[in-house]
């Protein structure tokens, strides 16, 4: 019986007032502590005390997704359905400004259009702050103004689905609303008319009035025109020397990467050419050294041959000396080459290895010499 709509309802966008909030939402409000304590028999007339004690607004919050007092007021009033003009003094209360929430929240879900505008509307002049409890259990900082813009424009507010309303325009196409007037509108108009008293209002010599378009003669209009006009033409000429620059710098850059892949292949073609004549260079380099040590080995050989020639020529000269002449110098000449040739053949001979003291080596160095090999070394 708590929970049930009261009989005197009206059903509002056809249907039961309750049934605005979803029904997830309307079960966990029932369960609520605050809703079972606080808001059983609630009339409107204990329901402003109620709301008097609101500290913050918000729709649920927390893992389990709890109410706040706030959703649950609302809720109530979709209950007992109170009377409109305790709605609009709801909206009106300037003094507490969560009854002035409560109050707009409710209207926006089961007024008219035309009411939703015509209340709602005055709330933007509204700045004052206040406490929202977000999903998470955390508070952030509003205003009123900014609940008030987000209850006329989007589809949800504080977990609850918006009915739709009609677009302002289209209310003011049909003659039913008037245009939303701005409240800084007076200070424009005032702030227009001072600087249009400000302004000089020039005169002829006969003291006839001219035109004046702004405060201004016409001659003073043709001459804004025609420095208009110069500064027009001036930064067409301007655009055009600034295409005429750029397309010459164009073309240069152009001339320029055309010159330097001409000059690298240029010094391409010159490196290669250099590199197969050095590589010709180097090969009639080593022919003219080779042919130089040939010739250095054949003069070598030369020179060894003649050196050859008179020594075989003095041993000759010597011979025929010591045959023809027996004087006793020259038997001691003949008997000195003589030595000399017994003491060469020892030396051949301890260089042959014939000498060595194993008799086997000495054979073996014998018979090698025979055979014209080396001589064993030990």
């Amino acid at each position: 019986m708590a929970n049930r709509t009261d009989p005197s309802a009206k059903s509002i966008h056809g249907t039961n007032p309750q049934n605005l909030v979803e029904k997830i939402l309307r079960s966990k409000i029932y369960q609520n502590t605050y809703w079972k304590e606080q808001c059983f028999g609630l009339t409107a007339e204990t329901l402003v005390d109620k709301a008097m004690e609101l500290d913050h607004l918000g729709g649920t919050h927390g893992g389990n997704r709890k109410p706040t007092p706030f959703i649950c007021l609302v809720m109530k009033m979709l209950q007992i359905q109170p009377d409109k003009e305790i709605v609009v003094e709801f909206i009106k209360n300037e003094d507490y400004k969560y009854v002035r929430i409560l109050g707009a929240f409710y209207l926006r879900l089961t007024g008219t259009d035309i009411d939703v505008y015509r209340y709602l509307e005055p709330l933007y002049n509204d700045y004052r702050k206040l406490r929202r409890k977000l999903g998470d259990g955390k508070y952030s900082l509003t205003h009123v103004d900014e609940v008030i813009d987000e209850l006329l424009t989007k589809d949800y507010s504080c977990d609850i689905a918006l009915p739709r309303i009609k677009k302002r325009l289209t209310i003011e196409a049909i003659g039913a609303l008037e245009p939303r007037k701005s409240a800084l509108e007076d200070d424009f108009e005032e702030e227009e008319e001072k600087d249009e008293d400000e302004q000089p209002m020039d005169t002829d010599v006969g003291g006839h009035e001219k035109d004046y378009y702004r405060g201004q003669s016409p001659t003073k209009e043709r001459e804004r025109d025609r420095k208009r006009d110069s500064h027009r033409h001036r930064d067409r000429d301007v655009d055009r020397e600034y295409e005429r620059d750029y397309d010459y710098e164009r073309e240069r850059g152009r001339g320029r990467d055309r010159d330097r892949d001409r000059d690298r292949d240029r010094y391409r073609g010159r490196d290669e050419r250099d590199y197969g004549r050095e590589r010709r260079g180097g090969r009639r380099r080593s022919r003219s050294r080779s042919r130089s040590r040939s010739k250095d080995r054949n003069e070598r050989g030369r020179d060894d041959g003649e050196e050859r020639r008179r020594r075989h020529g003095r041993d000759r000269d010597r011979d025929r000396d010591r045959d023809s002449s027996g004087s006793p110098r020259r038997m001691q000449d003949d008997v000195k080459p003589a030595k000399k040739k017994k003491e060469k053949e020892k030396e051949k001979k301890k260089d042959d290895g014939t000498d060595h003291p194993d008799p086997e080596i000495a054979e073996a160095n014998r018979i090698r010499a025979s055979l014209g090999l080396k001589p064993l070394r030990p």
